[in-house]
């Protein structure tokens, strides 16, 4: 829910210039102007720069708050915009306090996006909540109902497009509040419930929406209802599985991380290398993806050599070891905080070279080789336990 950052960082100069020029001219009592100005701080930190992108934010906010009327100009803009910058810079403080301050000047999240209006201020403060629990549904429970408001006005007017857009947030807040009850307030009796209409809620607002999806998956999980947690991670893949890494459909990276390990513990590991390769694809700096690839892998070799298929599982583990290396690699290249990840990385590479030796001069190491016959052994792992699975049925 939270805005994330493109990785281009192409006209910051720009942008810089602009803001500047626009600084020595601006008039507080020209909420327009004043809003360009937000507008250059956006793209500054979506850039990048948020240094750059707080600087400007701050002295637009000087002048709107010299302005005669405040609260009629876009200050709850510039005061989520500075919370955003706040977090994107780790100053988890004084990005309560922004959002806090923008939800008095819209406390129903009614005026406009543009002036600082609608959930993301009340969406940002449950995230940030040093109580979580009861406290964050609070506020996701406010930006839903703004939400709601934005969708039934856009609809109203025509606005396909944004009514889409708003749907798709509400699906993720209603899946986000769903997550609270299965761990901070899993204790209430009514946690289950609360948790199957809240994600009932969701795929009636956006069924084509992965993120649904793998929260439903999620939930089942926890029910352990695995054959309804497989379909629904199925059908959440489906969404975006084919079309490129800029569309809209597909989820931001670390959802996509989380799905891997959704997909590996349900014995999806087929699923989930396919999931890390695009990830690594997208980024081969991220530890957890190698982890991920190399530990779905050495879970596909185990399935196939209890199906005593010695070079399909030799095959598999040979890969892992590839990815398991570099996981290390960039584990110490990045001093990585996550040590239980690291040791078990490494325990599952120890594990593999003491079957099959140590990687000198293998080419399968440098990662995920498909077979001839285009299906790589982890999926072959896969079909092999749904057949088993189809036989016990029978």
């Amino acid at each position: 829910m939270a805005p994330t950052r493109p990785s281009k960082k192409k006209g910051k100069g720009k942008q810089l210039a602009k803001a500047k020029a626009a600084l020595s001219t601006v008039s507080p009592s020209d909420p327009v102007a004043l809003r360009a100005l937000l507008t250059a701080s956006t793209a500054l930190l979506e850039q990048g720069d948020a240094l750059a992108a707080r600087k400007i934010a701050r002295d637009a906010l000087s002048a709107i708050e010299s302005a005669p009327s405040p609260l009629t100009s876009p200050l709850g803009a510039a005061l989520t915009l500075l919370g955003s910058i706040a977090v994107e810079t780790g100053n988890i403080d004084d990005a309560r306090k922004h959002f806090l301050r923008a939800v008095e000047t819209d406390p129903e999240g009614k005026l406009p996006d543009e002036i600082g209006g609608g959930a993301e201020k009340f969406l940002w403060l449950a995230q940030l909540s040093e109580e979580g629990g009861n406290d964050s549904v609070k506020w996701f429970e406010r930006g839903s109902g703004a939400l709601r408001k934005a969708i039934g006005k856009a609809e109203e007017e025509g606005k396909t497009d944004v009514a889409e857009e708003k749907k798709r947030k509400l699906a993720e807040t209603l899946c986000a509040v769903a997550e609270v009850y299965m761990t901070d307030l899993s204790w209430e009796e009514d946690a289950e419930n609360r948790c199957e209409a809240l994600i009932s809620e969701a795929g009636l607002v956006a069924p084509d929406h992965a993120d649904t999806w793998q929260t439903v998956a999620n939930v089942r999980i926890s029910q352990e209802r695995v054959d309804e947690a497989k379909a629904a991670l199925e059908r959440s893949m489906a969404v975006w599985r084919n079309v490129e890494s800029e569309d809209a459909r597909v989820p931001a990276f670390p959802t996509r991380v989380g799905l891997a390990r959704l997909l590996i513990e349900v014995g999806m590991e087929g699923r989930a290398v396919e999931v890390v390769e695009r990830l690594v694809t997208e980024d081969d700096q991220s530890v957890e993806s190698w982890y991920l690839g190399g530990f779905a892998l050495y879970n596909a070799g185990l399935k196939l050599r209890e199906k005593k298929k010695e070079a399909e599982w030799k095959s598999a583990w040979r890969s892992a070891r590839g990815w398991l290396a570099q996981c290390l690699l960039l584990f110490q290249k990045l001093e990585y905080e996550d040590e239980r990840l690291g040791e078990h990385a490494n325990e599952l590479l120890t594990l593999v070279r003491q079957e099959i030796g140590d990687d000198e001069g293998d080419e399968e190491d440098e990662g995920w080789e498909d077979d001839e016959d285009g299906e790589d052994d982890s999926d072959e792992a896969d079909e092999d336990e749904d057949d088993d699975e189809d036989e016990e049925m029978q």
